[in-house]
């Protein structure tokens, strides 16, 4: 019972963590701006931590089940 909302944050974090880190690494590659304005290494380092740190909470909670 109690397994249910532990799958589905789990699944929710880790699917952004992705998306974030799949966008972010597409826009680098295309020497794209990740975010307008700020500058392109601390923009993309920022995107990517938040990326990794969403992909950790994850799976975390899958290691919560």
């Amino acid at each position: 019972m109690e397994s249910g909302p532990a799958i589905f944050a789990g699944t929710a974090f880790s699917l952004f963590g992705m998306g974030l880190l799949l966008w972010t690494g597409t826009r680098v590659l295309h020497r794209a701006p990740v975010v307008y304005g700020v500058r392109p290494a601390a923009a993309a380092t920022f995107a990517a931590s938040l990326g990794a740190a969403f992909m950790i909470l994850g799976v975390w909670c899958f290691g919560r089940i």
